[in-house]
Formats: C-alpha cells, sequence, structure tokens
C-alpha cells in the first residue's frame, strides 16, 4: 500500500496597516512584506522533480526539485506557499506556479493535484 508522509504547508498573508483604508507594508528595500500562517498535510506522496526543467517551457531554468502529490481532502490554493518537508527531504520548498487539481473521475487514487517546488534559500 502506498502511504504519504505529513508535510507543512505554509501560507502567505499580505500584512497591511490598521490604517483606514488599509496599505500594503513594504520592508525596507520596497518588497511585499508577508506573515504565514501553518498548516499540517498528512499523506502527501513525495516524487523526484521532473528533469525537462530547462526547456522552452521554463526559460528561467526554474529546477523542479521535488513533486509533491496532494491527496483529494486538501482544497486550499497552494500559490506561493511554501512547504515544509520531512526527512529525508528536509527542507523548505516554494511552489512553483499555482497548482491545479485533476477531475476526480479521472484519479481513482486518494491523490489528484501535483505540485511541483523547488528549494527555497532565505
Amino acid at each position: 500500500m502506498i502511504r504519504g508522509v505529513t508535510v507543512t504547508v505554509k501560507t502567505p498573508k499580505r500584512v497591511y496597516t490598521t490604517d483606514t483604508p488599509p496599505v500594503p507594508v513594504n520592508d525596507r528595500f520596497g518588497n511585499a512584506t508577508y506573515t504565514y500562517t501553518s498548516q499540517t498535510v498528512a499523506n502527501v506522496l513525495v516524487a523526484p522533480g521532473a528533469t525537462n526543467d530547462l526547456e522552452a517551457s521554463r526559460p528561467e531554468g526554474v529546477q523542479v526539485a521535488y513533486t509533491l502529490h496532494f491527496p483529494k481532502t486538501f482544497t486550499d490554493s497552494l500559490e506561493g506557499c511554501i512547504i515544509t518537508l520531512p526527512a529525508p527531504w528536509a527542507g523548505d520548498y516554494r511552489v512553483i506556479g499555482d497548482p491545479r487539481s485533476y477531475i476526480d473521475v479521472d484519479c481513482p487514487t486518494p491523490w489528484h493535484t501535483p505540485v511541483e517546488v523547488e528549494a527555497a534559500h532565505g
């Protein structure tokens, strides 16, 4: 039987002032400031990343470290999220793009959302 691992999903939320109207808060370099909320997700499959990451569809050469397969029970958006994997892959990985689920009837297994991630340093 295939079993997944438990991962931590950190979801970004833009920081705003308490002024009326709220104003986005930026750091000293002008970059957007975010806070993160965490939740754990069980039964996530971890697969090696794709090897075709330097072709024309990825002109910037994004390296896919792993492809995670999320269970059907997880329905939140993963766009912009950071995912923390347990050992032996231990580390933080940034979600690439905005992953979309397959149609449930086409997926007889408990997993239907492939999520490509890259190493997140810093």
